[in-house]
């Protein structure tokens, strides 16, 4: 192939790159500074032209430097860096994404069964054209690389002109500062580069061992049974409950005892949100977590997880759906009925009167919410099988969106039911979603986006208690919107547990 392709020298390479790097993978980040700037034309040009510039000054520099450092690998790394931004590109314009820290993070944290959702013709065929074609030409075109004297006036000139047209630019620093997570966000390659190092250091300090509450004691034996369940993108929009205007809660809508909560979740992804239903109080510290607070201080507590995301869970009993799928081979792993069955056997047979059961469900997880429930449950009709089969009509989307709400309210029925059932223990049920889901409104998917950013239906979830009868009483007076970490303390006051992390503001029950 290089018999047709003539050498080019290293500057000329890094000019096309820089180009095409500019051209290919940045025109969200200009559309967006189009859309966010006023309506001076003149300020308007001067601006685009000038991150113009610095782009293809620093992108000039980057590629000059690594591959005549890196000479061939530096070449293969510009050719994944290529199939890594078309990929980028292509689900920030279809799912209307900002690749900050949490969209890394949700990447590193996504399981195959779950990306391969979004596996589609639209995205191979860009990947094949802005991201195949581009790293061909990096890794085929003949370069000549010259000397260290070409790379010091290059790359010296590439500098100097960064450093000029930012000068001229420093009146434009506050707008910068006051879009800096949406820009970075947008801007290819750097949008990943910098957030996978942030996120690497953000796991090292996270790997540090999570701070000990102070010891907890039960005060008395009375035989008590909590199940905390953990909604997955469960949004507040499409419950019923909540005024939806359609039943996807026919059966709970009957139940007695039942107290809705308005909530707002503290992040919109999952790793976060999970934190703070189980941390005690909202920080960047990690603390020890309720399941394993409740374990050391004296209760039988069991983990079942249909899911990913949680920190470090350090109790006797862990099980995936797919280890109770091998425990019940009947039940089909992959759907949340799995996590309910042999409960009420597993708390009966407890050694212990206090007992914790941890649900971590994953049954409106996108994108494909039409594989999340039994095609019993498939009532509002016609879905669509995955976010990307929704661009031309939304409303399939959700009405699969709707169906894995429907099929929730079973589970948290069938969970009630067998609760009440067991007349020898106090039992409560806590249902709240670790964060919403955007469905098409404003053409948002999904969830991720920074909180200041996102749309309220990532950030408003369902918070549903229902206790059996005598059991504990609701303070009368509450705040309208309450938030995750009334989690923790509520669980202590149900479980008697005393302690002195418990903080009474942050319980919805009566102080026993």
């Amino acid at each position: 192939m290089k018999k047709f392709l003539p050498p080019i020298s290293l500057r000329t390479f890094s000019c096309i790159v820089s180009i095409a790097t500019l051209v290919l993978y940045n025109i969200p980040f200009f559309g967006y500074v189009v859309d966010n700037t006023g309506d001076n034309l003149g300020e308007q040009i001067l601006l685009i032209a000038s991150l113009g510039v610095i782009m293809l000054a620093v992108n000039f520099m980057m590629t000059y430097l690594v591959v005549w450092l890196m000479r061939m690998a530096g070449r293969i790394l510009l050719a994944i860096l290529a199939l890594i931004n078309a990929t980028a590109v292509y689900f920030i314009v279809t799912y209307s994404v900002i690749i900050d820290a949490t969209t890394v993070a949700n990447v590193f944290n996504t399981r195959y069964s779950e990306a391969s959702g979004f596996f589609s013709w639209p995205l191979w065929l860009t990947i094949l054209i802005i991201g195949v074609l581009p790293a061909l030409f990096c890794l085929r075109q003949p370069v000549v690389v010259g000397k260290a004297k070409q790379l010091l006036i290059n790359c010296g000139s590439a500098l100097a002109a960064i450093l000029v047209v930012a000068g001229l630019n420093i009146n434009q620093t506050l707008w910068i500062g006051q879009h800096d997570t949406e820009l970075g966000g947008l801007l290819q390659p750097w949008s990943y580069i910098v957030n996978t190092c942030r996120l690497a250091s953000f796991e090292m300090e996270e790997k540090t061992e999570a701070i000990p509450l102070p010891d907890g004691t039960i005060t008395n034996h009375e035989k008590t049974v909590v199940v905390l369940v953990i909604g997955e993108s469960a949004r507040k929009a499409n419950f019923y409950l909540y005024g939806y205007y359609r039943q996807t809660n026919p059966l709970l809508a009957k139940q007695q005892n039942l107290k809705v909560f308005q909530a707002k979740s503290c992040a919109t992804y999952t790793t976060a949100g999970t934190k703070a239903i189980l941390e005690p109080k909202n920080t960047d510290e990690l603390y020890e977590i309720l399941p394993n607070y409740a374990f050391r201080t004296g209760v039988d507590v069991s983990w079942r997880s249909s899911n990913w995301g949680e920190p470090t869970i350090h109790i006797d009993e862990y099980l995936t759906n797919e280890q109770l799928g091998q425990q019940f081979p009947d039940e089909n792993p992959y759907h949340d009925a799995i996590l309910l069955r042999g409960l009420r056997e597993r708390i009966e047979s407890s050694p212990k009167d206090k007992v914790l059961i941890c649900l971590h469900t994953s049954t409106s997880h996108g994108p494909n919410y039409a594989v999340k429930y039994p095609k019993a449950f498939e009532h509002f009709k016609p879905v669509a099988q995955n976010v990307e089969e929704s661009q031309k009509d939304v409303r399939k989307l959700v009405n699969a969106y709707d169906n894995s709400i429907l099929y929730t309210d079973f589970l948290l029925d069938s969970l009630i039911n067998t609760l009440r059932d067991m007349k020898d223990w106090k039992s409560a049920m806590i249902f709240i979603s670790d964060h919403g889901e955007s469905l098409g409104e404003d053409k948002i998917f999904m969830h991720g986006l920074p909180m200041r950013l996102a749309p309220k239906e990532q950030y408003e979830i369902p918070f549903l208690v229902w206790i059996s009868p005598g059991f504990r009483q609701y303070k009368p007076q509450l705040p309208a919107v309450l938030d995750q970490h009334y989690v923790f303390h509520s669980v202590l006051n149900l479980l008697s547990i005393q302690s002195p992390a418990y903080n009474g503001n942050l319980d919805i029950f009566k102080n026993e």
